[in-house]
């Protein structure tokens, strides 16, 4: 035992004090270990001289000192020796046995002493099992398709680790400095600063050797006072903070490298999960389950005022503040086109982020994937975007509200769903809408007004903060800040242009504007070239904060820098809103689906829920049965259909245009000539055009008319409009074929060439057309005749109605004109000018007053009258004239050539007619049914013409009913996956 001062020490304790302490004073007994300070306890306590100290403390703490050695015994002669000798086996024995025993109860001792320390340790650590829903499910299932065995011996070495650590003894030396100046009082002020003092007296200690302790203060602080000056103790300070930066720095640097490591292993275990993919069912991931979801929100639009609560991430800033660039760190790729100062963003777009074995993207609507890694694809998916954009747009508008839905998935990525909105303009430039600004700020409000979604507000920090628009409108929908995010781009052009870095610093703090914040992040998302890659500007960013004094100097804090940061933070309270709200807003949709079913069950009880889609497909089955039975017309029907229709548009030009001009000639020959003359003109201009608009027509009205006769039936009155504009648009699209005009002409001429008359049916045929058409014509004029010279006295009397002047000078200018018929039974049709001026002045004789024009005009109508008579007269002779047609007029005064006329006319319209029967049965309906389900087909893909034909309450009720189903059903399977993952 040793004896310092007054003190006895025992040479374990003295042991247990490391060589180099260099101990020359009184050790604290707090300073000494647990069993030496037992055993001086144990030794102080004893009181008892005569009992040695060291033997009973030995035999209570230990089990593994030597036994107590036994006082001699005298040996009395050999018999004793001998036996002595001859027990050494049986003490042997018994010691080895004793020892045993001392052993087994160490080992209990031990095993009990083990389990209650692990217990203790177990106990301390805090619930993890709160936090797993972070892990992804694939972490979970590592120990079945990693080798962890292999792995481990992958790991580096403690060895190789140790040498990544700084140099503890070089800092220890400058710890040993920086002490001696806060001991002395010259580092009062670094002391109030920084707190490093404090960091000495806890974590210096054991760096530090006892003699370098002064023996006074006092004595210090006088020799420190004479030795350094205060310039020099700050340079010591500034070169201590750089140390610990750098090893900081070290430290972070290591963790990148481990994280690179992992991120390498996480993409080896998804590819591997994705070569299995075809083997077993896909499974979703959580986070496009959840993007599902607010793509059915999107178009959603409930009469019950169910709103889409559901968070995501809303992006707003100013323009060119930097968003798109933000949003760009987090997918990490340049996915968006970028543009100089002008307006890239024109509608929403909702990017779903999520991890995967290769980074990719995709639209909602596509099944093309972009390889990010390639450069061809980024170009296409920018130039695709773009082209969506302006599409969105309608036009004479500068910003659409339509959202454009983007995936992203790759390595590493941060699991979340954003969407980048337009950025807020202060003024209104050329080439924009008028209302521009407030449709964006309109835009903004409907996304931001969404109590959970999170707002990550983007600054821009080159420009003074006074110029931003966008924190007051933040402001205004989030006063509180519970839910938004502030986000200062630009840093580095902030820190070279602003002359005070301190406002950094209130930006950051919340200090300068009004508005509040979750947190506030600082980034630099490049250097301003839009050719830059992600990985150059993660490194330029790292480069910048390491040498910024923002960070050097405390104004700025580690974990508000980065994007890497940013995202990590975005990513917590984004899945923190979501398991606060998503249960809400499923509840709230199944009370919506509860109200819609309620009214279904009460207004349509019969009725299946058919949504817009079903009862599309059903009209469409519809109108392709009526198209159908086109095909069922009988030719019969076509036929006399397409005769009669033909003959009354041509009857005018047949008689006024070839019958009355061949009439005035004096003989049988002039009459021929002037008719094959007339038909021949006719027939190459004029006769095959009428006959295919005569057909095409037709074929529209019975159509029409099939598509009437079903409407009559029972069917559903929802189809009215949607038939109706079928039927429409498949007639606008059908077109004749141009070359059956050619046939039909060839058809026509030669029909028309044809003289002979075979029998006396045809003969009478011909008659009774001709009679017909011309007592038709006759009625007609005749009702022209009265209307010009108004009622005669019969109607006057009976129906007390006058003439007006006009009717009055039409009459006796009609009166005058009949004397002259009577006079000149066969009178030309046109009246020379002595006779105009004949009847005029005989009406001038009675006080008429009477123009030319008019006296010609009158005449027109009573010659046609007149002549009309006259040919009903010769069509009676010519009832019995066939045997003279067959001997062809030979010694006889009667002469039918105007009956042959009619009769070749006649047999024209049936050689047409049949020849259009014809086309239209084995050609053009056909044609008109594909034209129709073309015109099906494209409705059909059209989902605003969709909603424009088929309208009502019911339809509205059906689709509401749907969407909210499916809302409800993904909502389910979400918040189900999300339970699984916790």
């Amino acid at each position: 035992m040793l004896r310092a001062g007054s003190v006895v020490t025992c040479i374990a304790c003295s042991n247990l004090l490391p060589s180099r302490m260099g101990v020359k004073f009184r050790v604290p007994l707090q300073k000494l270990h647990p069993l030496s300070r037992a055993i001086h306890h144990r030794y102080t306590a004893n009181n008892n001289p005569q009992r040695p100290p060291h033997c009973s403390a030995a035999r209570h703490y230990t089990s593994l000192s030597r036994l107590p050695m036994r006082p001699p015994k005298s040996r009395s002669g050999g018999h004793g020796y001998q036996q002595h000798r001859s027990f050494w086996v049986a003490r042997l024995a018994a010691r080895l046995l004793k020892l045993r025993y001392i052993l087994l109860g160490s080992a209990v001792g031990g095993g009990y002493t083990a389990k209650k320390t692990y217990d203790e340790w177990k106990d301390m650590f805090p619930d993890m099992s709160q936090y797993t829903w972070i892990v992804p499910d694939f972490v979970w299932e590592l120990s079945e398709n990693i080798d962890l065995d292999k792995l481990a011996s992958a790991l580096p070495e403690l060895e190789d680790l140790a040498k990544l650590l700084p140099d503890m003894e070089k800092i220890g030396e400058n710890f040993t400095f920086l002490k001696s100046l806060l001991s002395s009082g010259l580092g009062s002020e670094v002391n109030g600063a920084s707190g490093l003092r404090l960091l000495l007296e806890t974590t210096g200690e054991s760096t530090l050797r006892a003699t370098d302790i002064p023996p006074t203060s006092a004595a210090m602080s006088d020799s420190s006072e004479k030795q350094f000056k205060k310039s020099s103790d700050k340079e010591k300070v500034d070169q201590l903070q750089e140390e610990l930066l750098r090893t900081q720095l070290k430290y972070q640097r290591m963790l990148e490298r481990l994280e690179k490591e992992n991120k390498e292993l996480r993409k080896v275990v998804l590819q591997k999960d994705d070569k299995g993919i075809h083997q077993r069912k896909v499974k979703k991931s959580l986070i496009d389950l959840y993007s599902e979801v607010l793509d059915i929100l999107s178009d959603y639009d409930s009469n019950y005022n169910t709103q889409d609560h559901l968070p995501r991430v809303v992006v707003v800033g100013d323009q060119s503040a930097g968003k798109t660039s933000v949003l760009e760190m987090i997918a990490q790729a340049r996915i968006f086109p970028r543009g100089s100062g002008e307006m890239m963003t024109r509608s929403p777009v909702k990017v779903t982020l999520s991890e995967g074995p290769h980074h990719v993207a995709m639209f909602k609507d596509s099944t093309r994937e972009f390889d990010l890694g390639k450069e061809a694809d980024l170009a296409a998916l920018r130039h695709e975007i773009e082209i969506r954009m302006r599409k969105s747009v309608k036009e004479g508008q500068t910003v659409s509200p339509e959202t454009i839905s983007l995936s992203v998935k790759g390595p590493g990525i941060q699991r979340m769903v954003l969407v980048d909105l337009p950025g807020v303009i202060s003024t209104v430039t050329t080439g924009m809408a008028a209302d521009t600004k407030e449709t964006i700020f309109s835009i903004s409000k409907a996304y931001m007004q969404n109590p959970n979604a999170i707002i990550l507000c983007i600054q821009d920090g080159s420009v003074d903060a006074e110029r931003s628009i966008v924190t007051d409108l933040v402001s205004q929908m989030d006063p509180q800040g519970k839910r938004t995010i502030f986000v200062l781009t630009k840093v580095d052009l902030a820190e070279k242009n602003l002359a005070s870095p301190s406002r950094i610093q209130q930006i950051v703090e919340g200090k300068l504007f009004p508005m509040k914040a979750l947190g506030y992040f600082a980034v630099v998302t490049g250097k301003g070239s839009s050719n830059e890659s992600i990985d150059s500007i993660k490194d330029y960013e790292e480069d910048f904060f390491q040498s910024s004094r923002l960070l050097r100097d405390g104004m700025l804090k580690a974990h508000q820098v980065t994007t890497k940061n940013l995202s990590l933070a975005v990513s917590d309270c984004f899945w923190k809103m979501v398991r606060e709200s998503v249960e809400q807003q499923a509840d709230a949709f199944k009370a919506s689906r509860f109200n819609l079913e309620t009214e279904w069950k009460n207004n349509y009880p019969r009725l299946r829920e058919l949504d817009r889609n079903e009862l599309f497909e059903k009209a469409k089955n519809e109108i392709l049965d009526e198209v159908i039975s086109l095909s069922q017309v009988t030719p019969k029907h076509w036929e006399s259909i397409l005769q009669k229709k033909l003959w009354e548009r041509v009857s005018t030009h047949v008689i006024e245009n070839i019958y009355l001009p061949a009439a005035q000639t004096t003989n049988s020959g002039t009459f021929n000539t002037t008719v094959d003359i007339k038909l021949k003109q006719w027939t190459d201009k004029q006769l095959p055009h009428k006959a295919l608009e005569v057909a095409w027509e037709t074929l529209q009205e019975e159509f029409a008319r099939f598509m009437a006769e079903y409407k009559e039936k029972d069917q559903d009155d929802i189809f009215e409009k949607l038939k109706e504009a079928v039927k429409d648009e498949s007639i606008k699209r059908h077109k004749w074929n141009e070359r059956a005009m050619d046939s039909l002409r060839v058809i026509q001429h030669n029909a028309l060439e044809d003289r002979s008359i075979t029998d006396k049916s045809q003969w009478d045929a011909a008659i009774q057309f001709m009679e017909e058409t011309l007592q038709s014509r006759l009625k007609d004029t005749d009702s022209v005749i009265a209307d010009m010279v108004g009622p005669d006295w019969k109607q006057r009397w009976m129906s007390w109605t006058n003439r007006t002047p006009e009717q009055h000078i039409r009459n006796e200018t009609k009166n005058e004109l009949e004397r002259l018929l009577k006079l000149h039974e066969d009178h030309t049709a046109y009246l020379a000018n002595d006779e105009v001026t004949t009847v005029r002045k005989n009406l001038e004789g009675r006080g008429v007053e009477v123009d030319p024009v008019l006296i010609k005009d009158t005449w027109h109508q009573l010659y046609r009258r007149h002549f009309l008579q006259k040919a009903l007269l010769h069509c009676n002779l010519c009832r019995r004239g066939f045997y003279y047609y067959q001997r062809h007029f030979v010694d006889s005064e009667l002469e039918c050539n105007d009956v042959v006329l009619f009769w070749r006319i006649q047999r024209m319209l049936a050689i047409t007619a049949n020849t259009l029967r014809q086309q239209l049965t084995n050609k053009e309906v056909r044609r008109l049914e594909k034209n129709v389900k073309e015109v099906l087909e494209d409705f059909g893909e059209d989902t605003e013409k969709k909603v424009q034909l088929i309208t009502g309450r019911r339809v509205q009720l059906a689709e509401d009913l749907k969407k909210v189903r499916e809302i409800q059903e993904k909502l389910e399977a979400f918040i189900e996956a999300l339970h699984k993952e916790k």
